[in-house]
């Protein structure tokens, strides 16, 4: 069986960013719903290496955590401000990288999450390989410090960041190369990115096999899972709507086999609510279907 984590940043950003529901409610509830873990939202107003920093702050907040018997599954480090493609000296990208590795090692937190920074219209100002070799070197170089202080690293792909042709993932996975650095694969992502195309520049590259067939082209290279559904739209023509499960269009029954194949090294599966208008209110509901999957997949 699978532990079961939610993404804290469903009730501090998009419909939640003017009231956002503080770090304790979010603690107290997900406790009570049965959850096993949180996957952190690194940005005001939750925990963040900002507002925690000193060793002793974190110390404190990782221990009130595991007193209600909950644990972190990853961090979705706010990398946002920086820029990764559109720059030839990635030097403050890399740096806010490794302040963030800092507060995941001070934390207890297994797993930093990254993506491309950047959307997809950047290959209008940047040519296509000159993006790739900037993305990718500075990766390696992250994913070398991540793993030196025992911290995975996983890319999220999706609509609407650069890279997001099913070629595009697989190639940034494999020039990364390195052990400690995966794909992270959120499953309405997968679907927007394999059966709709949405976003891709020039041509669209959707597979046959759709959501399915994409999770086996990066068989072996994912490291980290999100579950929720997709309804085949976008989320104000950005990113993936993160429909609650049975309200899309993803046969779980046919994707969680092949995510399954994936030796992760962790237990962890993630529910993503991100940018749901009332994501407070569906959440016992996401999290009692992760349950039945987890009962026959996890």
């Amino acid at each position: 069986m699978k532990r079961i984590s939610i993404g804290s940043w469903a009730y501090t950003i998009g419909p939640y960013a003017d009231n956002p529901v503080q770090w304790e409610e979010v603690t107290r509830r997900v406790k009570e719903l049965g959850f096993d873990g949180i996957e952190l939202g690194g940005f005001p107003p939750h925990p963040n290496p900002d507002n925690l920093p000193t060793k002793a702050d974190r110390d404190r907040c990782k221990g009130d955590l595991a007193d209600l018997g909950l644990a972190f599954s990853g961090l979705a480090a706010d990398l946002w401000s920086q820029h990764l493609i559109d720059t030839e000296d990635t030097a403050p990208y890399i740096q806010c990288f490794r302040k963030n590795l800092r507060f995941c090692v001070d934390m207890g937190i297994p797993a930093i999450r990254v993506d491309a920074v950047q959307p997809p219209t950047i290959f209008e100002k940047v040519d296509y390989e000159t993006a790739l070799k900037r993305v990718v070197d500075t990766w390696k170089v992250c994913a070398a410090d991540a793993a030196e202080a025992g911290v995975r690293m996983a890319w999220e792909f999706e609509p609407g960041f650069a890279f997001n042709k099913p070629s595009d993932v697989v190639r940034v996975v494999e020039q990364v190369d390195n052990d400690n650095f995966g794909v992270m694969f959120d499953t309405c992502h997968g679907y927007m990115v394999a059966c709709t195309g949405a976003r891709q520049p020039g041509e669209k590259e959707i597979l046959p096999g759709g959501v399915v067939e994409l999770a086996e082209k990066l068989r072996g290279k994912i490291n980290h899972i999100h579950l929720i559904d997709s309804d085949g739209t976008l989320h104000g023509d950005e990113t993936s709507t993160h429909a609650p499960f049975g309200g899309g269009k993803i046969d779980f029954d046919k994707l969680m086999p092949e995510l399954g194949r994936n030796n992760m090294g962790h237990d962890w599966w993630t529910i993503d609510l991100c940018f749901w208008p009332d994501a407070w209110a569906v959440t016992a509901k996401c999290k009692k279907a992760v349950d039945e999957l987890n009962r026959k997949y996890g």
